[in-house]
């Protein structure tokens, strides 16, 4: 069965999309630890972060390099925090993370955004690519 990432990334479930290529996607996190929460995935489904071939790992790495920029303009943060977790979602991808401390980094604590400002987060971002 297709993981949730493969599904957005087929269309089939609507995402809140930052940036695409033909091998990666940037969308917003639904559960996020804090507004501007980016997942950046490979588009081909591979369950482990480690077991992406060298190219596709190189390549999600240097997307989400592209990415990390524009969130960091479009949310006032003094940084962005990298997370790998991997045990929520089938399928690899990287969490970038708009930080003013540590605490934006617990992955326990779930904010609420609303439809709207999911959209408006997604697109102050994509204004800064």
């Amino acid at each position: 069965m297709a993981s949730i990432f493969s599904r957005i990334v087929s269309g089939e479930i609507p995402a809140y999309k930052i940036a695409e290529t033909d091998d990666y996607l940037a969308f917003l996190d639904v559960f996020p630890t804090v507004k501007g929460h980016t997942l950046v995935i490979p588009k081909k489904e591979v369950d482990y972060l480690f077991d992406l071939d060298d190219e596709l790992y190189l390549g999600l790495m240097k997307f989400a390099k592209q990415i990390a920029p524009a969130i960091e303009k479009a949310v006032p943060c003094q940084r962005i925090g990298v997370a790998v977790v991997g045990l929520e979602v089938p399928h690899a991808h990287v969490h970038l993370i708009p930080m003013n401390s540590m605490a934006d980094m617990n992955f326990n604590n779930k904010l609420k955004v609303s439809p709207e400002e999911f959209s408006e987060i997604a697109a102050r971002i994509r204004s800064f690519l």
